[in-house]
């Protein structure tokens, strides 16, 4: 919740920030880069810590490095300080996400823990709407510093409740050797891929930095799965590898927040540049979406206890994209109506894929291994909307500006964006693949599974 928060309250920090610390805009974006870099390289070595040193002690290290660096950004004399202490605080991000996961993991049995991860991904959502709502006033009343000194005190909470809070010791894990070769390789191909995507809104597709990055992240790639075939305990463990239902999430992850996160890049922009709404009104237009995330979520652990994972996530994609298709239509039938209607269905099934993605891939988590799946769970869910938007601004056609315009004028002579949003519906439906390839019954019929195996049903849909 604390990290949702804090990168919802941060857009509108920025700004602010800009102007008190006189820095360019490619500075202003590095501080949101920087800290995305570094999560996205290092979730799954930190789950994979986790696993072998604990992860209460992982989630403590990480909240009080939060708590630290945010300080240390609210009193940073320069905008090369706030790029690196934001990257610094992205390491203690990386720490704790992981942690979350298995320990909900260690918690809760697997007919209960879809109810946990309700609960959180409800958590996640009042987060996100409260962030912007927030940090507005914040920034307003106290400046941007008070958005980062407002970390420290929930942070310092977390750490306290860690302390005071004790779940069961895990299972120990196959092997507890940390392979660092294939750990060095997996956070720079991962960083790499992370960083090509976030230029191609200013390089596009076939550039020669992207171009480049590409290749880099390619060969690092490679160079990884050769590495980690030949030894003995690679760095995400093989019987994480060959989970079906793990892997499956994982791409159903991916693809629906790149499906997800793209087109709301897209209808910030129609919203904002088209129709010529304000951040307040457009902040409104969205609101169906987040309340059904937080409502519709309860309704989604009930749903996956109830049906299991495979139907329960088809019908969440299944509303994704159709969430996405009336999005869509957004210049052409901007009403309140048509776009709340849109909004609140993708809502819904964005959290109906969630809670199902995540519960899936927590449960069927091979014994002591909790944590490297949690990092990859989180890692899928930082390259899917880094990959979107990558996607919808290669699409995006030109701004046109609404100065002294109707919003009659601007739909007339709005660029369409429709057919970007489509081809964003038609990625987040690539999930039905992997969709149908996750265990068909309730999560209480499904057995653990001992490190190092693997189920005799995995290799069926």
């Amino acid at each position: 919740m604390i990290v949702a928060l804090d990168g919802t309250v941060l857009l509108m920090a920025q700004p602010g920030m800009q102007h008190e610390l006189g820095a360019s805009v490619a500075q202003v974006q590095w501080t949101s880069t920087g800290y995305l870099l570094a999560v996205a390289a290092l979730l799954v070595l930190a789950g994979r810590l986790g696993d072998r040193y604990g992860h209460p002690r992982l989630l403590f290290t990480g909240v009080l490095g939060f708590a630290a660096t945010s300080a240390g950004i609210a009193l940073a004399p320069s905008v090369g300080w706030v790029i690196g202490l934001r990257a610094l605080q992205g390491v203690f991000g990386a720490l704790l996400q992981p942690a979350t996961l298995a320990l909900l993991r260690l918690a809760y049995p697997a007919d209960r823990i879809g109810t946990a991860i309700a609960l959180r991904t409800s958590a996640i959502g009042v987060a996100s709407a409260a962030g912007p709502l927030l940090g507005g006033v914040l920034v307003a009343h106290l400046g941007w510093r008070a958005v980062f000194w407002v970390n420290v005190p929930v942070a310092l909470v977390i750490a306290a409740l860690t302390l005071a809070v004790r779940v069961p010791t895990p299972p120990a894990a196959a092997s507890q050797r940390l392979d660092l070769p294939g750990a060095t390789l997996l956070a720079a191909a991962l960083a790499a891929l992370v960083h090509t995507l976030a230029g191609v809104p200013a390089h596009g597709w076939t550039a020669a930095p992207t171009l480049l990055g590409l290749a880099v992240t390619t060969g690092l790639a490679a160079v990884l799965l050769a590495h980690e075939r030949r030894i003995d305990h690679p760095i995400v463990p093989r019987a994480v590898a060959r989970s079906l239902p793990v892997t499956a999430s994982m791409g159903i992850l991916l693809v629906t927040t790149g499906g997800m996160f793209g087109a709301l890049f897209v209808a910030t922009f129609v919203l904002q540049d088209v129709l010529g709404l304000d951040p307040l009104t457009t902040g409104l237009r969205v609101l169906p979406m987040t309340a059904l995330m937080v409502l519709g979520a309860p309704l989604a652990g009930a749903a996956l206890r109830r049906y299991g994972p495979r139907r329960t996530a088809t019908a969440g994609i299944l509303l994704v994209v159709l969430g996405l298709t009336g999005l869509s239509r957004l210049t052409s039938a901007g009403t309140w109506t048509a776009t709340g209607a849109a909004f609140a269905v993708l809502g819904a099934g964005f959290a109906t894929v969630m809670v199902t993605a995540t519960g899936t891939v927590v449960g069927d988590a091979p014994a002591g291994y909790a944590g490297v799946v949690g990092g990859l769970k989180q890692t899928a869910m930082n390259i899917g909307p880094t990959l979107g938007i990558a996607v919808a601004s290669s699409m995006m056609p030109t701004s046109v500006p609404t100065a002294g315009r109707t919003a009659a004028d601007a739909l007339r002579s709005a660029p369409e964006t429709g057919p970007t949003v489509l081809v964003l519906a038609a990625l987040a439906a690539l999930a039905l693949l992997p969709a149908a390839l996750l265990p068909h019954g309730r999560p209480e019929k499904r057995t653990a599974v001992a490190p190092g195996r693997v189920r005799p049903t995995e290799g069926r849909p």
